[in-house]
């Protein structure tokens, strides 16, 4: 396998690109001498890959809705027609919708397991297949500590990121005699516009002590350059909250967890 983090190492893509975990990926990537296909829903990943472009690095923006299978599969063609080869993939595109569940719009929480669940899958299956054909290759999907146990006041966020740890670890498995890795990266509260865009600014995760994206980022790509399984990212604390919430009984961690998403303002 081609050592990663080469010059030239090849082609990598990162979706929700434009701010947060995505951009920091998409910075240490082209840092770490690979070409770039980003990918986002809003006009900022242009800016992005101006910036990266000023390295000397072949960088492609894309701003498609990955919720959508057009999406998806515009995103993969251009991967698909990319004169370098397909070597990493971080898929990080993702949202969350707060609220109760029969109060919360239906529709963004419909649009949240399009995004955070399908096109997860669609995306890896296409990449994975292009890594399988050439015999190498590392994904790394992001999920939360979230996944660790129910996540009232997000119940679908949550739910979405057990899903997308499930499918990494049964996909590092089934993928193992490929050459392809695979590595769930577990965050925690983390510096980005999650919780602008969720409405959880005023709840006390969102008001609480959070880990910077390049953090993250760097956490993941150590795990992902090590072929491990996951990687809780972040602070000690995480692996405390990630390892409390798998010991503890659903209901009372449902109990615990629905406290941090309450709504603190004024208090």
């Amino acid at each position: 396998m081609t050592t990663l983090g080469t010059d030239r190492a090849g082609l990598a893509v990162v979706t929700g690109a434009s701010t947060g975990i995505g951009r920091a990926f998409a910075h240490l990537l082209a840092d770490e001498g690979y070409d770039l296909v980003l990918a986002a829903d809003e006009p900022a990943i242009h800016t992005v890959a101006q910036e990266l472009q000023a390295a000397g690095r072949s960088v492609v923006a894309l701003e498609v809705d990955l919720a959508t299978r057009e999406g998806v599969e515009q995103l993969h063609e251009a991967v698909a027609v990319h004169p370098s080869p397909v070597r990493v993939g971080i898929l990080n595109a993702g949202i969350g919708v707060h609220g109760r569940l029969d109060e919360a719009p239906l529709d963004d929480q419909l649009r949240l397991v399009d995004l955070n669940v399908r096109s997860t899958v669609h995306l890896c299956v296409l990449l994975a297949r292009d890594m399988v054909a050439q015999q190498e290759g590392r994904l790394l999907l992001v999920s939360s500590i979230a996944a660790a146990g129910p996540g009232p006041g997000h119940a679908a966020y949550a739910a979405s990121k057990a899903f997308v740890h499930s499918y990494a670890e049964a996909a590092r498995h089934e993928l193992a005699d490929t050459g392809v890795t695979v590595t769930s990266l577990m965050p925690g509260p983390t510096d980005t516009d999650f919780f602008d865009r969720a409405d959880m600014e005023d709840t006390r995760i969102g008001q609480g002590p959070k880990d910077s994206p390049e953090e993250v980022a760097r956490d993941g790509w150590e795990a992902l350059v090590a072929g491990r399984d996951h990687v809780v990212a972040g602070s000690r604390l995480n692996n405390v909250a990630a390892a409390g919430a798998h010991l503890t009984p659903d209901p009372i961690a449902a109990k615990l967890a629905a406290r941090q998403t309450e709504e603190v303002t004024g208090t």
